[in-house]
């Protein structure tokens, strides 16, 4: 489990197709100061697991799955990436619960500077929309955010110039995609309604049955 609160801007130093996955290897001195082999670490808001690692650097293996879902697939030795060690108990909780497991990629379609923030609007695809709401939380590249406004197929965030220097999201422009992970509970909620739903429709046949 993560926070969102990026603890450093690493760099994938090597980059290796393995049949049908990868295996990275990303500089971070802060990510492995104390990783042991095992330990997970967020990769731009995907989680991997430490199967390697020196005084600076770790090796993690990245599924096929996890390919398919996230910009990692598009990796390639000398990108900039946001790390972030798995939380520990008794952390203050200063972004939000972040799993690393994310939902997806968007991509960033329009940036609008001011004097002292920056306003990023993202795509959403369908199936990740009905997850985002104004005020929420929503992990991109890893980056614990704040949803300040959202439609039908987009969502803001903004951006401190704090965020803006300490990740990756103040290098991004327009066309790029990120990776985005939505709140947990959204998704469950999401879940028990399509089980909602099918009961629903059998209680109503049920009563029509009766009633007949």
């Amino acid at each position: 489990m993560f926070t969102g609160i990026i603890e450093e801007i690493g760099q994938i130093t090597e980059w290796r197709h393995v049949a049908d996955a990868a295996r990275v290897t990303v500089r971070g001195p802060i990510a492995v100061s104390d990783a042991k082999h095992g330990d997970s670490i967020a990769v731009s808001g995907v989680c991997l697991t430490v199967v390697d690692r020196g005084d600076d650097w770790f090796t993690a293996d990245v599924m096929a799955q996890t390919l398919a879902m996230s910009t990692l697939a598009d990796a390639a030795a000398g990108r900039r990436v946001n790390l972030e060690r798995a939380a520990q108990v008794g952390d203050r909780l200063g972004g939000h619960i972040v799993q690393g497991h994310i939902d997806g990629t968007a991509e960033l379609i329009e940036v609008r500077p001011g004097e002292q923030w920056r306003v990023l609007r993202f795509s959403l695809s369908p199936d990740t929309a009905p997850l985002v709401t104004d005020k929420g939380s929503i992990a991109v590249d890893g980056v614990s955010l704040t949803v300040s406004a959202v439609g039908r197929d987009w969502f803001e965030v903004s951006l401190i110039p704090e965020t803006l220097s300490a990740t990756t999201l103040g290098d991004r422009v327009v066309g790029d995609r990120v990776n985005i992970e939505t709140d947990i509970l959204a998704r469950h909620v999401r879940r028990l309604q399509e089980f909602a739903a099918p009961a629903a429709e059998t209680a109503a046949s049920g009563a029509e049955r009766k009633a007949s």
